[in-house]
């Protein structure tokens, strides 16, 4: 069953007005009752120190100071006297309990002798009951007790002041949960309403309505009604965006079939390139089956085959690098480097190729620092020294220079070798692409140093780009972020 929100707040003003009420009233006379008991107890206690002066003084004034002489001669007295000081009914017992100044044949309920019995061990007690009000309090000389002197008090006037201000908490509770009920009511029926006005406004969208009605309120509600809002104009928006989101996954789809058929080409390229090599080996190790005694044929093969097997040992590695360069980010160990040190070590490593070729070195080398993998950024300084190298020309030149600029750390590696022709100048960091086929299988180039080189830059923030090309030879240049000492 369904309950208006309008009802259920209902009910609960009712209930939390009613329950503060009742706590309130209970609250204030509880302590009203608290503190009349708090006023008998201090005013008997006053009455109690008056009854045990006056004893000792009517006890000083006789020729026989004993107590228990004393109030057993001349107790009935003492208790009169008494009454007339304190104003209030007066009963004294001596230390047995027995009453000395009314008649012996008194009665006394269970709670009288029960209070009594405490008192004669030297106690102060007291007892209410019904609209009487019993104070007991030890008749003493020192330290010793000799009596009990009962106090009356009747409690009709607290009694009846109580109930008059029970009363008054009932009327005024009466009146303040009306006028209450009434206040709240209307303030939180326009929060209800407010709430209504919003689940219309939802249905209004459910129907398809996307343009609903924003409440003008300056609280949550009138915020949650501009969302509602905005959101259902999100929604529109969305919607009329569908067919551009379905053009852009079309567009996505093609490009992972570009990508599908880049990497079919890849694999295309690679089965070509190993094959070039090992067809070189098996054809060669055909001719030593067909001439086994033939010393210049073993000693060709020997040649060729050592080389086709270490072009294809260099193409195993750089795919396998390239590959997981692809697949996975590794964890690089940067640290500071020093470029011109770097530099330095990879060009030691290749004097001999250099020297092999006659090619002269020519460097201007100054001091940077760069963060970055030592094994990764060797690789790169490697790959293009090798090439500029390779494709060098007999008795050439490589030109190796540093420079730092605006946070820059620029290295320049130049040839003067056969250069790129420039409408290829866009595919040399492709993998397996070189521009002369020929060539690279002489000298061994397997087409991926390039590619490599580029992925290792980039992968430590730095940037490669072939800066010059011609017949007369190439120009690339590396970028890393400057770390500063």
């Amino acid at each position: 069953m369904r309950i208006s929100i309008k009802l259920k707040f209902s009910i609960f003003l009712v209930c939390l007005l009613l329950l503060t009420v009742f706590i309130l009233s209970l609250l204030v006379l509880e302590g009203i009752k608290k503190n009349q008991q708090v006023e008998l107890e201090q005013y008997f206690s006053q009455q109690a120190a008056t009854a045990n002066i006056y004893f000792l003084q009517s006890l000083m004034g006789e020729s026989n100071k004993v107590p228990q002489t004393y109030l057993a001669s001349k107790g009935r007295d003492f208790a009169k006297h008494l009454e007339l000081i304190t104003g209030l009914v007066v009963v004294l017992y001596d230390s047995e309990g027995t009453v000395l100044n009314t008649n012996s044949g008194l009665t006394m309920s269970d709670g009288i002798r029960q209070t009594l019995d405490l008192a004669l061990l030297n106690k102060t007690a007291y007892l209410v009951e019904g609209e009487s009000f019993y104070y007991f309090v030890p008749l003493t000389i020192g330290s010793v007790q000799v009596g009990v002197i009962q106090f009356y008090y009747s409690l009709i006037d607290n009694l009846a002041f109580y109930k008059q201000i029970k009363q008054l908490f009932i009327y005024i509770g009466a009146s303040v949960f009306i006028i209450s009920f009434i206040l709240a009511y209307f303030y939180f029926n326009s929060f209800a309403t407010g709430i209504i006005k919003l689940n219309g406004t939802i249905n209004q969208i459910r129907s398809g309505n996307l343009i609903p009605t924003v409440l003008r309120r300056k609280d949550e509600i009138g915020e949650l009604s501009e969302g509602i809002s905005i959101m259902s104009q999100q929604i529109r928006k969305t919607m009329q965006d569908k067919d551009e989101e379905r053009e852009k996954l079309a567009l996505a789809v093609s490009k992972l079939s570009q990508l599908d058929q880049q990497q079919k080409e890849f694999i295309g390229n690679v089965t070509h390139e190993f094959k070039t090599p090992l067809t070189s080996i098996k054809s060669y190790i055909d001719l030593l089956d067909m001439y086994p005694d033939d010393e210049t044929l073993l000693d060709t093969a020997k040649i060729n085959i050592l080389g086709d097997t270490q072009r294809l040992y260099e193409m195993v590695e750089k795919v396998l690098q390239l590959s997981a360069l692809e697949k996975y980010e590794f964890e690089f160990h940067r640290e500071k480097l020093e470029v011109r040190q770097e530099i330095l070590t990879v060009l030691d490593s290749l004097i001999g190729k250099m020297d092999k070729f006659g090619i002269t070195l020519e460097t201007d080398l100054y001091e940077a620092y760069v963060d970055a993998d030592k094994e990764q950024l060797s690789i790169v300084l490697v790959n293009l020294l090798d090439n500029a190298i390779k494709y060098n020309k007999i008795k050439g030149r490589i030109f190796v220079k540093t420079a730092l600029d605006e946070g820059k750390v620029i290295i320049e590696i130049a040839d003067t070798g056969i250069g790129i022709p420039e409408d290829v100048t866009h595919k040399i960091f492709e993998p397996f692409y070189t521009v002369d086929r020929n060539r690279s299988r002489e000298i061994g180039g397997t087409g991926l140093g390039l590619s490599l080189a580029k992925k290792y830059t980039e992968s430590q923030g730095g940037s490669i780009v072939l800066l010059n090309t011609s017949s007369e030879g190439t120009l690339f240049r590396i970028m890393f972020p400057s770390a500063y000492v």
